[in-house]
């Protein structure tokens, strides 16, 4: 029987979100479903903005879909959109960890926004109601990010969890 350093246990045990998922994993329709969805709101927000013709660092309040916009927020838009379209396309452990990194700087942008809120340095037009829908939409993603990988009730068949649980004899 060999002995093994603590952080010979340490390495063996940990296990990071790239691990690998079979390609048909029903998992990965959740991961690319949130992303086509939310990358289908925020492109057609994005086009909706362009076409309306709003300045694109104007802050008069001009709306779309109820937020407020203007030109650079819907090319922002735009460009994250389609991000997550190309996420729900390649699907896997990209599509969930796009999920969870964008989510996380929509939850940023809410926080930086509200804290920008009525100040000359305000040049995305943000509003309390984009505030509260970067809020929305970084929970919504990262919670179908997160979907499966991370929580302590991992159904024993998830790859997860055989990662997490995995026996390492020597031999």
């Amino acid at each position: 029987m060999a002995t093994h350093t603590i952080s010979q246990r340490f390495n063996h045990s940990r296990v990071s979100l790239n691990e690998h998922l079979p390609v048909d994993h029903r998992l990965n329709q959740v991961y690319r479903l949130s992303a086509g969805v939310m990358g289908l709101a925020l492109l057609v927000f994005g086009i909706l903005g362009l076409v309306h013709q709003i300045g694109f660092f104007d802050t008069g309040g001009d709306t779309v879909a109820g937020l407020s916009t203007n030109g650079a927020l819907s090319v922002v838009s735009i460009v994250v959109g389609l991000l997550l379209l190309y996420g729900m396309v390649r699907g896997g452990n990209f599509a969930s960890t796009l999920n969870i990194v964008l989510g996380v700087l929509f939850l940023i942008s809410g926080f930086v926004n509200l804290a920008l809120l009525d100040t000359t340095h305000n040049f995305l037009a943000f509003k309390m109601q984009n505030v509260l829908f970067s809020f929305v939409v970084g929970l919504i993603l990262m919670v179908f990010g997160m979907y499966g990988r991370v929580t302590g009730f991992l159904p024993h068949d998830n790859p997860y969890w055989k990662a997490r649980h995995e026996v390492h004899e020597d031999v």
